[in-house]
């Protein structure tokens, strides 16, 4: 069996990795993967080495048209995050899944804010400062217990937990970083 991709194959793999990255930001790894999951799909009888001819090739070609840059991708996935709620924990495990290195991943999370994150993480579910109901003390420990689940550090979660609904708003609306 011949282990070059056909240039069918590698015509395929210029057009998937466009119409990929014309709809999402992806990583490197992420774009290999699903070029290389799509490929034994599409093409029956297709040999491990042209897979990764492929994949390869597409990885290479979005490189080429400037398409792929993983240090945007961190830092974009970073700031999203943080502003929906995620802790510095959950945003450095989510970018090690998605491929990017610790050293990429670190300089990204370099800015973020747990704080910012966890209040705003409590302003989603209804937490601390922005609680809706009587506190008692099977709340209180469901809520504490959100924050360890989601990544936030006890000296963090008690922090919001008791901060007042201003001082929550305040910070807020103070913090333009995100």
């Amino acid at each position: 069996m011949d282990q070059t991709p056909t240039t069918r194959m590698l015509a395929w793999a210029r057009n998937s990795t466009i119409y990929r990255l014309e709809r999402k930001m992806m990583t490197e790894k992420q774009l290999f993967d699903a070029i290389t999951r799509k490929a034994k799909q599409k093409f029956e009888g297709i040999s491990d080495a042209q897979i990764q001819a492929v994949a390869d090739f597409a990885v290479k070609f979005a490189y080429g048209q400037k398409a792929l840059n993983d240090v945007a991708y961190a830092e974009v996935s970073t700031r999203s995050a943080v502003r929906s709620g995620k802790s510095r924990k959950a945003i450095a495990y989510k970018l090690s899944a998605n491929g990017i290195d610790g050293e990429t991943a670190a300089a990204a999370l370099d800015a973020t804010d747990d704080v910012f994150a966890a209040v705003i993480f409590a302003r989603k579910r209804g937490f601390g400062p922005f609680r809706r109901n009587e506190l008692d003390e099977k709340r209180k420990a469901k809520e504490l217990a959100a924050f360890a689940r989601n990544g936030f550090g006890f000296e963090i979660g008690k922090a919001v937990f008791n901060m007042t609904h201003q001082e929550a708003e305040e910070l807020l609306y103070s913090s333009v970083a995100f």
